[in-house]
Formats: C-alpha cells, structure tokens, sequence
C-alpha cells in the first residue's frame, strides 16, 4: 500500500507497509530488485472527478515496472491539483487501486469581524470562490493574502482564522473569521544628517505622517511600505531642486516597536553642497538650429540655484524646439561639470539627432472607467509618429496631474520592425468623486456651512462637474459649475457656471442683495505655467433697502439710489501665470493674473474694469522653516454713462488690509456712515510664516508676523451727485492706511483655521476698524 497521509506517523506506516509489501513477494529473486508490474488501474472514491482524470495524473502504467518514487510521484501529483483532500495507492493482485477522498464544494465565502477592510474589497483579493472547489492550501494562501492587505492598512496585529463548516453532500461553508487589532501609526519621523533644512520642514514634504493628538482623523499616519518608498523619491527631489546636486538618501529605515504597536521611522541623509548654474550653453549637430536661438529657451539660468526640475524643463523646451523646425528625432542630453572650488555647475546642452524610430501603437491598460480617448489626448504624439522619450515623459506627468489615477507608468516595448515601438499605458484608476460637507467661521459673516458633490472625471469622459449649496444666517448661495478640458477636441477647456446668491443686510451694508445668473468661459493653455481666458457673465442683482430708513436719512442716498433689480452683461478676459509649488500651501513660486471686463452688452450696467494681482513665495530661512510672502493687487474701472451703481465699485479691507473690517476702508457717506466703494484701489502684504519653538510639529501651529497696506478711492461723480455731493461724501482722496499684527495658523483636522491681530498704524477718521479676525473652516 502506498499512500500520503501527512503525519510523521502516516508516513512511518507508509514505509513499513511498503517494504513488506516488497516483502512479500512484489519482486522475488528471480525478478528486478526493485520493481512491480501491474495490468490496470482502478480508481476508488471520486464522485466528481472523472477515472480518466485521475488517471491521467498516475505515472504508474499497465505493463511497464514501477517502484516507490514512481507511487510518489503519483501522490504528488494528485494532490497537486487541489482536488482531492486525501489520496492512497494500494495494490491489489494484479491492479493498482487508487483510492482519492475529493476535496468538497465550497457553498458560500464569508468574512466576519472586518471593519476597515469591507467584504466586496476582501472577496476580490482571495481566490477561493463559491462553487469552486475547497483546497485547504489555497485557504491558507487567501490568510495571507488577507493579513498582508491589512498590514498595508496598518494593521500589524490582525490576525485570520479560517473556519470550515460542512453542509453535506460535499459542500462547505468557508468563514475567514478576522481580528483587526489596531493599527500601527507612526510614532516619530526622524531625519539624520540634515542641516539646511529642519525636521519639520522635511516631514512637509513627505506623504507619511506622525499620529498626533487628533491622528485618528488621518490616514497618513498609518506606516504603508509603498508610501515610504515614495517618500524617498519626494525627498530626493526636494533636494535636487534647491541645488543639492550631490544629495544621497542613505537609508530609510522603518523600525517597529511590537510592545507600542508603532513604528520609528529614520531617514539618514547625505545633503553635500549646495550648486548655482555657472555657464550654460547649448551645443548642436544640426546645421539648421541656432544655438543662441535655443539657448533663449533654456530656464537654467547663470547664478540660479541648481535645480534639476530646470533642467529637465530645459531638455522639454529645447527637444520641442528643434521638433518644430523639422528634427522629430532630436535628443537633449545635458552635460554638467561642477565646479567644487564655487560650488557652481556649469551645463551644456547638446543637441543631436536621436535614433529614428516611430510609434506603431498606443495601447492602455487598467482604466476601467477612464475613456481611452481621455488618456490619449494627453500625448502630443499620436500612433505614426517620430518617438521621442521627452514627450512621453511629459504626457506622463500630465496623466499624473489630472488626479485621475493613482498610479500611472509608461512602457516602450520593441514593435514589428527595428524602427518601431510600441508604447504601453499603465494606469491605476482612483476614486474622483466627492461629496464634502464643510463648516467654517469668520468674524463677518459668522458660522458658514456647506454641502458639495464634486466629480473630476464624470462618466469617465474627464470632464468636471460640482454642485455646492452654502451659507450662513446672513448669506446664502447656490453654485452649479461644469468644465470640458477638451473642447471640440482640442486643448481649450469650455465651462459653464450658474450660481444664486443672498446676502442680508451687514455693518457694512445697510441693504439686502439677490444675484442669479451664469458664466461661461474659454480657457487655452499657453505654457505649461500660462493659461488665457475669456469669459461672458449675465447676471441680475436686486437690491432692497428699507424704505423708511431711506426716508429718514438712516442710509445713504446712494444706497437707496441702487434699490431695485439690474442686468448686468459682461464680458472678460484674462491672462494667469502659476509656477506655485503647492497650491494649497506654497512655499515656492509665483502667481499672476492681469483681468479685464467690459460692461455693456445689453443689461443695465455700462462700465469697464481691470484688475492685476501678483503674489511670491519664498523660503528665507529655509534650515527653520520661515516662508516670506508678498502680494500686490490693485484695479481701475470707468463708468461708460451716468448709472453706475455702487454694488460695481471696489470695496477693502478685510483680509486685503487686515486691522479693518471688510468694506472699512475709503470713501463712506458722511451721515449714515455707509461704505460707498471706489472705482480704484490697491494692497499690499509683507508677511513671515513660521513654525513655533516647543510646539510639537504635529499639532500643526504655525505663527506668521505681517504688514498689510492700502488704499481705496475715486467715487463715480454721478453717485457722489447722487449721494447729495461732494459735502456728504468722506475719505474718497488717495490716503494710504496700514498695519502690522501677528497671526497664528492651525492646520488642524477640520481644516486650516487663523486668527490675526492687526493694528493700524496708517487709517482716516471716517474708516471702520477690526482688530481681531478668525476664519476658517473644512471639507471632510
């Protein structure tokens, strides 16, 4: 007899029975010493599995001798397939018997006590499926799998217990019972070896996160390999394009602490020196390009600091340059030599032509709900064309930015022929939809709440579209907005906007204000930092004053002038720069935007606007972490007949000047005290943000000290007529008000929230002050 039972002792009989069947009388002297003959094959025990199967994978066959590794390898293959729970091999006279015991059906796969990993996620990682048949190692497989989803979650101490629960006639019931236990937050992020940059600022630029106080409302905190090896990448670059050239991450070391249930993570860092560009040049091959021509295109400019975004941005410009005047092939390969003595890199681009090759196909794979088309469009190369690795690496980075998927990568394979490639989209898709319900606070308008729908890429076109209800007890408003990036199939995003507005009655403003009505809006690309649009607005504003108090004299008769309702159509342009670092808290880059509308178009209203506003960030002490920010803005209008009304003048104060309420500053009725706008303003800030000493990074408190100035004046001359002349009418002169204060940041888990003391040191009689101010607020 010869058979796998799977114990020591099993497999002890199975040698004793097996030499006395050997014994025996197998094989007698006269015969092979170790050999047997059989004339068939019979199998016993399977209901479900067929004899031939079964037969098909004994290696034993009539008529030809056979032997012990013979027998086991029959057993192995047998159970091998998954089929069977239990298999022997016996001999009987002249027949070999396999006996098999099936493995049985598996009726239903459940999952009990997963919280944080739901069952649709679990029954897509584990391969055991209803009406598949049971296999007790692939059971043990699927634990695995499942401990290793939730050690990617955190959870380092959860634990599977898979339980088998028989329902006769060979079916079972597969549970896979589940601990979570808790996760595994990190404890603390340390970095060794730097000395340019602090601690704090370096765990700003890293995805993972310490826990804190208020952890459990994070993610971030929660240790995932595959966002520390991401990590390392962000520091790498973090360094490269602020001039560190020699920067080498040594190690990144995640160290757990079982006891604690945490993990230490240390980054141990080599910095090296700190490089300027020193001479750059471009040298070329290719008779027909001008070297001095491309050079105007270069961004790595002499005496910057290194930056190895600037370069790669310099290979984009300059390979898309000799594109254009006839060398699809052309290869940027740039040169450094650093000069250790000034610490300055010297770069040259060289210009050559490129191995020809083109791109027989674009294939993608992994989008499900994603169009193919959305994806292609992304490339500014099609199917046919000259293959050039710079324009794929930047359709790569534009499939990144649009938030679509969570992971993207791009593969060039060999195609049909020496000179063709094929091109392979990877991409991983995520969730874009969001439904946000947010709460907020300002010192004018109270408590603020909101509830948004937003989806980034609706029914997988790419398209956007949002929906948000707002308001407070004084304001409330309704936005619906929808953007088309692509329009007509080009490069020019299309969009429409509707939105209705009500706003009561304020300190500020002794009137209640209705506005109902809609944009649209052409936008165009015109760098990758540039963008220009045009826009049109049709809107109607009704105003209603409190009749009694206009015939007293409580309101100004400006205010009472502009009761009623008015069309306003208009029609704009404007010019947007963005280099940011970070939209949403930068620390790095420029802003700019230059705003023109004209009034007239039919409506009510006739006027012209214009608008600029510019703003820089920088680090000024990079090593603890002060960011120095300054912004400018200002704006002009002129009436094109003798109805403006106030509602289309400027107003400021607020946030623009801090230490004054919203509409504080400029020209104000001399009775009611009424702000009555100005057709010119400008403002100013000087700030310095900083973390605070002591105060744990995590907890998210950062202080800033700023200096905030402007100005507002220049009623329209038919509202101070209007308003009963030039007597009634105070600060419209240009007067420069100013102040300075402190103010204090949390980025806390409901959002960012600030709160700044602001005195004035320059301000008019007539203005409106407000020492203290608070806003902020969340989305969740």
């Amino acid at each position: 007899m010869f058979f796998r039972p799977g114990t020591m002792m099993q497999n002890l009989l199975r040698a004793a029975v097996l030499s006395l069947v050997l014994t025996a009388g197998l094989v007698t002297a006269a015969a092979p010493a170790f050999a047997a003959v059989v004339s068939s094959i019979v199998v016993n025990g399977n209901s479900r599995v067929s004899d031939e199967t079964v037969r098909a994978y004994v290696t034993v066959r009539p008529g030809q001798a056979f032997g012990p590794a013979q027998v086991d390898e029959s057993i192995d293959a047998l159970f091998a397939t998954g089929l069977f729970a239990n298999v022997a091999i016996t001999q009987s006279g002249s027949s070999l018997v396999v006996t098999v015991t099936e493995n049985g059906t598996i009726n239903r796969v459940s999952f009990e006590g997963n919280r944080g990993l739901n069952d649709e996620r679990l029954d897509a990682i584990v391969q055991s499926r209803s009406r598949s048949t049971f296999s007790r190692s692939q059971v043990q497989s699927d634990v695995q799998t499942i401990l290793e989803a939730y050690r990617r979650r955190g959870n380092y101490r959860a634990s599977v217990e898979p339980q088998i629960i028989d329902r006769g006639e060979g079916r079972v019931d597969l549970i896979f019972m589940i601990d979570e236990g808790a996760k595994a937050n990190v404890g603390r992020i340390t970095f060794v070896g730097n000395r340019s940059f602090s601690d704090a600022r370096l765990r700003d630029v890293i995805r993972t996160k310490e826990s804190g106080l208020l952890g459990f409302l994070r993610t971030t905190d929660v240790y995932d390999p595959d966002r520390l090896q991401a990590d390392q990448e962000l520091i790498r670059r973090f360094y490269f394009n602020r001039g560190f050239a020699d920067f080498r991450l040594l190690s990144a070391v995640a160290d757990y602490d079982r006891e604690r249930n945490e993990f230490f993570i240390t980054f141990t860092l080599d910095e090296g020196a700190q490089y300027e560009f020193g001479d750059v040049r471009v040298d070329t091959t290719l008779s027909d390009l001008d070297p001095e021509q491309l050079e105007r295109r270069v961004e790595s400019r002499p005496g910057k600091r290194y930056s190895a975004e600037k370069i790669e941005k310099s290979i984009e410009d300059l390979t898309l340059a000799a594109n254009r005047q006839g060398y699809p092939f052309a290869d940027v390969t740039p040169v450094g030599e650093r000069n250790f003595e000034t610490n300055k890199i010297d770069v040259v681009y060289r210009v050559d032509q490129g191995i020809q090759a083109y791109i027989e196909r674009i294939e993608i794979e992994g989008n499900t709900t994603t169009r193919d088309y959305v994806i292609r469009r992304e490339f500014d190369i099609a199917e046919g064309d000259a293959y050039n690795r710079v324009l794929i690496d930047r359709a790569e980075r534009r499939l990144r930015a649009l938030g679509f998927f969570e992971n993207v990568r791009i593969a060039t394979t060999p195609g049909s022929a020496p000179d063709r490639v094929v091109i392979t989209v990877y991409v991983q898709e995520q969730a874009t939809g969001k439904i946000s319900v947010g709460f907020g606070y300002s010192t004018d308008r109270g408590i603020i709440g909101e509830l948004s729908i937003e989806e980034r890429n609706f029914l997988g076109r790419g398209q956007y579209l949002k929906g948000a209800v707002s308001g407070g007890l004084e304001d409330q408003s309704i936005d619906l907005s929808f953007t088309e990036p692509y329009l007509f199939g080009y490069r020019v995003s299309g969009g429409i906007d509707l939105f209705a507005t009500r706003s009561e009655e304020t300190d500020d403003s002794d009137y209640n204000m209705n506005e109902t009505g809609g944009t649209l809006r052409l936008g165009v690309p015109l760098t990758e930092e540039t963008s220009a649009q045009v826009f049109y607005t049709l809107f109607n504003r009704e105003v209603d004053v409190d009749a009694g108090d206009c015939a007293a004299g409580y309101i100004s008769r400006s205010v009472c002038d502009s009761e009623g309702s008015r069309l306003t159509s208009l029609i704009g342009t404007s010019l947007t720069y963005n280099s940011l670092d970070d939209q949403f808290n930068p620390r790095d880059g420029y802003y700019g935007q230059i705003k023109g509308e004209f009034a007239g178009l039919g409506g009510d209203a006739f006027f012209v606007r214009g608008t600029a506003k510019a703003r820089a960030y920088r680090e000024v002490l990079p090593a603890a972490g002060v960011v120095g920010f300054f912004a400018l803005e200002g704006g002009a209008m002129a009436a094109l007949n003798d109805d403006l009304r106030i509602q289309d003048q400027f107003f400021l104060g607020g946030t623009k000047v801090r230490g004054f309420s919203s509409a504080g500053i400029g020209p104000r009725d001399a009775l009611s005290g009424d702000a009555l706008g100005g057709r010119f303003y400008v403002a100013g800030t000087a700030e310095a943000s900083f973390p605070i000493p002591f105060i744990p990074p995590e907890i998210g408190l950062a202080g800033a000290a700023f200096a905030d100035a402007g100005s507002l004046w220049g009623v329209d001359p038919d509202i101070v007529a209007r308003n009963g002349g030039s007597g009634t009418v105070l600060s419209d002169d240009f007067a420069l008000r100013a102040s300075v204060g402190v103010g204090l940041t949390w980025k806390s888990p409901f959002g960012p929230i600030r709160a700044d003391v602001a005195v004035p040191v320059l301000e008019e009689d007539a203005d409106q002050t407000q020492i203290f101010r608070l806003s902020g607020g969340t989305r969740f």
